[in-house]
């Protein structure tokens, strides 16, 4: 059976010379009203969304970011002042128009506020020296007052406005269900002021971009999103903003059923920072983490808890202050429990920059409490990537390398050499580096991979390949053998690795 790969695409759009539509209804100037507000059927047929498109189409805008061209060469981040965020999404829009006119990144945008507050997305006005605004009545407005958050792909206009402008309420994210009706509004392909609908799909989507998005919470929908809509807002049937859409997951590149929005409520207060101050200014915890699932559950003897596993505390974060180690299992905050990172996440979020957080955390199956002093995350926390180092081929080992077989899981391993740490771009020399894995075979099936280092085994720190085998071939795998790995891209995880018999 064929194994579809799935894109992720971001969907903004380059210009198209002449597509935009023009005005068909003047808005009033005066005394604005959230553009949403009172949006009822009146009896006409329920199923139409006449209304509640009447009301926020007109301060739903379409945006051209403009770039003046610069005679450097684009050499290193360094170089441009690019983060690796922007330069990913240059790259990808480069992709996209490979064989076309050059031309400027566009996208949607909606106006949240009478006095000119427009969000989008980070990725359709990265790297602009300007922007053009266009209303649905004709008004154009040229801007330079950008303020952009990468780590949620998020981005503030601010429109020099004599008079109050139309605008949209944000609404509240987390009051929506699987299967609430939304529309996406927005110029898909430069069409500006086109209308889908659909329903809300799935909420808390995590696309996996690490390294580039640190924030991850998405509500998918059905309603179809296509390049130029990124920015735009999705709404629901009250004609409030409950997501900003971003990206799609496709098969061809095209919509094909799954579109992703920011939810309001995270856009709420990044942009509430972007317009007030200009900066986001988030706290944090400084560790990499897991999510315990059922398999980790039983391998750590948690019973019905859940939490997050930690699987690496950044020297001198907060959490290596206050005490949390590699291999803490973090089940509460504050006292309140926690399934899972995400949740985690916004309670640290939600916490002040300087207060003190209690974490309720196993350590050797034992329950402990720390105390973690909050501080303010560093600018580029979550955006550095370690440098990409050189892959060993999928499926045989590297040649002139001596390795030593695990048939039990299906791979060949063999020592890390500081040769072979530094050709794959691992800083730490320790653990036991994957040469081979066998087509089908457990290590295959669980995610293991050529390249990885193995670095504890049934939590034992192994550092050769000896020292491993021992302890595979004394593990039972009908209770799964636990590894701890690490990649050259520094991520690090856990993975059960289990079968049916030994």
């Amino acid at each position: 059976m064929a194994r579809w790969k799935l894109a992720v695409v971001l969907v903004s759009c380059g210009l198209v010379a002449g597509v935009l539509l023009s005005a068909l209804v003047p808005v009033s100037q005066a005394d604005p009203q959230p553009a949403g507000a009172g949006a009822a059927t009146k009896g006409r047929d329920p199923l139409s969304y006449r209304d509640v498109v009447k009301k926020v189409l007109p301060a739903v805008v379409y945006i051209e970011a403009v770039t003046r061209p610069v005679s450097r060469p684009r050499a290193s981040n360094d170089a441009t002042g690019e983060t690796p965020f922007d330069s990913a999404l240059r790259r990808f829009l480069e992709e996209q128009r490979r064989g076309m006119p050059r031309s400027d990144q566009a996208g949607s945008g909606a106006i949240i506020d009478p006095k000119g507050i427009v969000v989008t997305n980070n990725h359709v006005v990265s790297g602009a020296d300007q922007v053009e605004v266009h209303l649905k009545d004709g008004r154009k407005f040229t801007s330079r007052s950008i303020t952009t958050d990468p780590k949620t792909d998020l981005a503030v206009i601010k429109l020099d406005a004599n008079v109050p402008l139309p605008y949209i309420e944000l609404g509240d994210s987390d009051a929506m269900e699987i299967g609430d009706r939304v529309l996406a509004v927005g110029a898909p392909f430069g069409l500006a002021g086109s209308v889908t609908h659909g329903i809300i799909s799935a909420k808390g989507r995590n696309l996996g971009l690490s390294g580039y998005s640190l924030y991850e919470d998405y509500l998918q929908t059905d309603a179809a999103i296509n390049p130029g809509n990124s920015g735009g807002p999705l709404i629901n049937l009250d004609g409030q903003i409950i997501g900003i859409n971003t990206a799609i997951k496709s098969q061809s590149g095209g919509f094909q059923g799954v579109g992703l929005a920011i939810p309001s409520n995270l856009a709420r207060t990044v942009v509430n920072q972007l317009a007030k101050d200009g900066v986001v200014r988030r706290g944090y915890l400084g560790i990499q983490m897991q999510d315990v699932d059922d398999q980790l559950a039983a391998k750590f003897n948690l019973g019905d808890q859940r939490g997050v596993v930690v699987m690496q505390v950044y020297p001198d974060a907060p959490a290596a202050k206050g005490g949390v180690k590699e291999m803490d299992i973090i089940t509460a905050i504050n006292g309140r429990q926690i399934a899972d990172g995400r949740e985690l996440q916004k309670a640290i979020l939600a916490t002040e920059i300087g207060k003190t957080v209690e974490l309720s955390v196993i350590r050797d199956g034992k329950p402990e409490k720390l105390r973690v002093a909050i501080e303010q995350q560093p600018e580029d926390y979550g955006l550095v990537r370690a440098e990409r180092g050189r892959r060993l081929p999928p499926g045989r080992s590297e040649p002139n390398i001596e390795s030593t077989s695990l048939e039990k899981l299906g791979i060949e391993v063999t020592e890390l050499t500081s040769d072979l740490a530094d050709q794959l771009g691992y800083k730490e020399k320790g653990g036991v580096l994957v040469t081979k894995v066998e087509r089908g075979s457990l290590a295959d099936l669980g995610g293991l991979r050529p390249g990885m280092l193995i670095v504890k085994a049934e939590r034992k720190n192994v550092d050769t390949p000896k020292a491993l085998k021992d302890i595979v071939e004394k593990a039972s795998l009908e209770e799964g053998v636990l590894l701890m790995v690490r990649t050259p891209m520094g991520g690090t995880r856990y993975m059960v690795l289990k079968g049916g018999s030994n």
